[in-house]
């Protein structure tokens, strides 16, 4: 034993004069066998506990993968679709623009022969009934023209997709497809 001064007790002395080294007692070996055992413990379970948990992850990441191949396979096809789908809408409304446009001629043309017929029937009239009439058949003719340019622009507007147009709705049907594969 040990006073606050730092002077020992004799009981304190002869303990401290018969203590043994610390590798003859039987904890020291025991702690020891513990260490060997654990050691030998994590060497032969533990890389084969890492590598099957590696296994399993690669496992796992080569799914993702090849799921993500997937999925861009199928985005790229519907891509592809849109964009046939957009030269469809292309092509047809390129074809409504040339009927339209031989139709606004056909009416023209129409429009004119009644234009020249009634100046024909109306020479014979007086010259008042001569004016009131090209009045007449002038406003006829540019109502026609005005509706059908009306109807052909329309048709033109709603048929034809911007560009920037059409490659927002394929990112936002490229973005809902998450969606609509679960």
């Amino acid at each position: 034993m040990e006073y606050e001064d730092g002077t020992m007790t004799e009981v304190g002395r002869e303990a401290a004069a018969h203590a043994e080294p610390f590798y003859q007692s039987p904890e020291f070996w025991v702690a020891i066998a513990f260490l060997a055992f654990v050691a030998l413990l994590l060497y032969v379970k533990v890389p084969k506990l890492i590598a099957s948990t590696l296994d399993k992850r690669s496992a796992a990441i080569a799914t993702q993968i090849d799921e993500a191949r997937r999925l861009r396979e199928e985005s790229e096809a519907l891509l592809a679709q849109y964009q046939r789908k957009e030269r469809e809408a292309h092509d047809e409304a390129n074809q409504i623009v040339a009927h339209a446009e031989t139709e606004a001629k056909r009416v023209a043309a129409d429009a004119q022969k009644a234009l020249e017929a009634n100046i024909a029937r109306r020479e014979q009239l007086a010259v008042e009934k001569i004016a009131q009439a090209e009045a007449t058949a002038v406003k006829e003719v540019r109502t026609v023209a005005v509706e059908v340019a009306t109807e052909a622009a329309r048709k033109v507007i709603a048929a034809s997709i911007d560009p920037g147009k059409a490659n927002a709705l394929v990112e936002d049907a490229i973005r809902e497809l998450p969606k609509h594969l679960h």
